[in-house]
């Protein structure tokens, strides 16, 4: 049994543009729903949702016979769910918050066993398909994608310090939380916060470092791909269920109460 090639990884490489799905409903049940819809990445997120390591478990599980390559988001920069999440089967980790060089490179020894890193070493887990896997210790790092997330202003001044860290595979830029940190919270669509993104997607395509974010305006999102970013997720899956419940419920039935007051 060999260790299982992460697409998504190779295609980052290899410069090619990956649309994705954002996913919170935290259930292996709708991630496979959305599995086979087309999209090339799909996010498991755990910092905005219910989702714990056993959901992520589940949803791994779910989509593994799916193309759509599976990416968590943990919680936190932190070394201890990190070395969870890869011994259950992760190979794309999103770190969200990352600050500094100093971060980055705190995020990249999680994911790597000593002497390069600090990742905490068992041969009988989902990851090494239970021991089955020769020398999965010494190759697991070929496979595994780390992306880091860049989501102040403070942080996007030290974009290229962060992006540049030996282990990094891509840099993601989050709107929603820059734009707080700019003055604009719940605004990922001002000007001066889609000109910041755009900027620093230019930035890191100077780099060759692949430049990625999430967002729900088309048109945005179209830009973006156009000033280069390299994976970008186009929805996310509680917001599509909810605005699809809102059209069919406005469309036969009478208003109502939202909160049932």
């Amino acid at each position: 049994m060999d260790l299982p090639v992460n697409t998504f990884k190779r295609r980052l490489e290899a410069g090619e543009r990956q649309i994705g799905l954002w996913l919170t409903l935290a259930n292996p049940f709708a991630a496979e729903a959305v599995a086979g819809a087309g999209f090339d990445w799909l996010l498991l997120d755990m910092e905005h949702s219910p989702a714990d390591v056993e959901t992520v478990l589940a949803q791994l599980q779910a989509v593994s016979a799916y193309a759509a390559t599976p990416i968590v988001r943990p919680p936190t920069n932190d070394a201890v769910v990190i070395k969870r999440l890869l011994d259950i089967g992760a190979q794309g980790l999103l770190i969200p918050y990352v600050q500094s060089a100093e971060e980055a490179a705190a995020a990249v020894a999680a994911i790597r066993y000593p002497p390069r890193g600090i990742r905490g070493v068992s041969a009988s887990t989902r990851a090494t398909r239970f021991g089955r896997i020769p020398d999965y210790g010494r190759r697991a790092d070929t496979e595994l994608c780390l992306l880091v997330q860049v989501e102040t202003e403070a942080a996007l001044q030290h974009l290229e310090a962060i992006a540049t860290v030996d282990g990094v595979s891509g840099v993601f830029i989050g709107p929603g939380d820059l734009a707080a940190s700019m003055g604009y919270v719940g605004q990922p669509g001002h000007p001066a916060v889609q000109a910041a993104v755009l900027d620093a997607i230019s930035r890191l395509r100077r780099l060759n470092v692949p430049a990625g974010l999430l967002t729900g305006d088309a048109a945005f999102a179209e830009a973006c791909l156009a000033q280069g970013a390299g994976f970008v997720a186009v929805g996310v899956d509680a917001a599509m269920l909810a605005r699809a419940a809102d059209a069919l419920a406005g469309r036969f039935c009478a208003p109502s109460d939202p909160t049932g007051g």
